[in-house]
């Protein structure tokens, strides 16, 4: 019997698109990874290095798990912190095959010295490994067969400027989705997990789900639980919004995290400017957590700014707390 856990897995790998027809949005990205692959399969090379960012649950995963769907390649997939030593590169890219595809998650946290192993594996397809230390430590170099490496990470600016510059395939950045994509996406999830919705209440997920895929999935499969206890069939407007407050979550998809972040910058410090060490400390939230997760959707909302002197609330964001706005 399977674990919940696995369960869940499975679950979201069952909502993940299998075609570029299938992955919604994204059009100039699609476009470019289009033309990449076609045209090294048609030189019988492999694909050139690639790296997504941008912030998290917008599909970099899932578009290099398309890439090698589309490739018909194998894909060994590991992340920054998991390699934490050089053997730990070296036992992955020697197990390589021809055309294999290694993806790396949150690359940004890879250490200095495994990045300078990396570079002449992704330049010039060899695996520079020392043996020994001292004046009698000698270096080994063991030749790679071709691959192509995707990375991804939610903070570019952490990637050195040597390691940024050897993804010769390109670099690409993931936008947040509009409305009208959000909307597809909750509707190609539902009919994937048999669920029985309106059309207003597709849209009020999509609405409330921060422009991103993995949140608008989360709350559908959220929306599901609460219906299948209530024992509605058909989900409508009202069982979304039943639901969603159950988990907090208010009309413009707001948080408690991000309620408690906006409410501690007007009420605390009279909307700003803060800092983010200052903010971590009021709220008791990591200051990656504030930078990777919560701050992206207030700025893309208009409900917070980011200055040189620290973090503001906006008009915006007194109006949606209900607390008078006495201007800057």
């Amino acid at each position: 019997m399977k674990s919940p856990e696995k369960i869940e897995r499975s679950l979201d790998a069952n909502l993940r698109p299998n075609s570029w027809d299938e992955y919604i949005g994204q059009t100039t990205i699609k476009q470019n990874l289009h033309i990449l692959i076609n045209a090294a399969e048609n030189r019988a090379q492999v694909a050139e290095h690639i790296l997504f960012y941008g912030p998290p649950g917008l599909g970099k995963t899932t578009l290099a798990h398309l890439i090698a769907n589309e490739t018909g390649r194998a894909m060994k997939i590991t992340s920054g912190p998991a390699i934490e030593k050089v053997g730990d590169l070296a036992s992955i890219l020697t197990n390589i095959q021809p055309g294999d595809i290694v993806f790396i998650d949150e690359i940004h946290r890879l250490n200095k010295m495994i990045e300078e192993v990396l570079y002449p594996a992704m330049e010039s397809g060899v695996l520079d490994i020392i043996i020994g230390k001292g004046p009698s430590a000698r270096t080994l170099q063991l030749e790679l067969p071709p691959f192509t490496l995707i990375a991804a990470t939610t903070r570019p600016s952490l990637i050195s400027s040597p390691l940024r510059s050897r993804f010769s395939g390109g670099t690409f950045k993931l936008e947040f989705y509009d409305d009208a994509e959000m909307t597809e996406i909750v509707r190609r999830s539902a009919k994937r997990l048999n669920i029985i919705i309106d059309n207003e209440a597709l849209g009020m997920i999509a609405r409330r789900s921060r422009k991103t895929p993995r949140t608008a999935n989360y709350f559908l499969k959220r929306v599901r639980d609460y219906a299948q206890i209530k024992e509605i069939e058909h989900i409508d407007v009202m069982t979304v919004e039943s639901a969603l407050d159950m988990i907090g979550v208010d009309t413009l998809g707001l948080s408690p995290s991000d309620r408690l972040l906006l409410k501690t910058l007007v009420e605390k410090f009279n909307g700003g400017p803060v800092g983010v060490k200052t903010l971590s400390a009021a709220t008791g939230e990591e200051e990656d957590t504030i930078e990777e997760v919560i701050e992206p959707y207030l700025i893309q909302t208009g409900l917070l700014e980011k200055t040189p002197r620290g973090r503001c609330a906006t008009e915006k964001a007194y109006d949606h707390l209900g607390v008078a706005y006495l201007g800057k």
